[in-house]
C-alpha cells in the first residue's frame, strides 16, 4: 500500500490572517485567499492537475487541537481508510474522526512531537 504519494498542504496560525495574506501577496506574489496555492501535475498521472493549499488560520482556531503547534500539515494519501488502519495497528495516535466530503476524504494523526498532521484522500475522480 503507497503511504503518503505528495504535499497537500500546509497551515499555520496568524495573529491577523487577512494582513498577512497581505503580506505574502505584497512580498512574494501569492494572491489573498484560503485555498491559495501552487499547480503543478503529478508524474505518475500527469493529464490530472493538482494544487498545494496554502492557508493561514486565526491564532484561536481550534482546527489543529489536540495540537499545541501553530502549523499543521496536510499529505495526499491514496488510500486514507487503509492508511489510518495500519497507523493504529503501529501504534500510531488516530483521530477516531474522519471527514467526507465532496473534495476529499480526511483523517488526521498526531506525530511523537504532538503535532497534528492531516491526511488527504482526494477524489477518484481526481480535484
Amino acid at each position: 500500500m503507497k503511504r503518503v504519494i505528495g504535499m497537500g498542504g500546509i497551515f499555520f496560525k496568524a495573529k491577523d490572517p487577512k494582513a498577512i495574506y497581505e503580506w505574502y501577496r505584497e512580498h512574494l506574489g501569492i494572491e489573498s485567499s484560503p485555498d491559495a496555492g501552487a499547480m503543478w501535475r503529478a508524474a505518475d498521472n500527469p493529464e490530472i492537475p493538482v494544487f498545494n493549499v496554502w492557508s493561514i488560520f486565526p491564532q484561536e482556531t481550534k482546527y489543529f487541537d489536540p495540537s499545541q503547534s501553530s502549523f499543521m500539515i496536510n499529505f495526499r494519501v491514496d488510500d486514507l481508510d487503509g492508511l489510518l488502519k495500519a497507523l493504529r495497528e503501529e501504534g500510531v495516535q488516530v483521530d477516531d474522526k474522519v471527514e467526507r466530503c465532496d473534495y476529499g476524504n480526511f483523517g488526521w494523526i498526531m506525530d511523537p512531537e504532538g503535532n497534528r498532521v492531516e491526511l488527504w484522500e482526494l477524489p477518484k475522480s481526481g480535484a
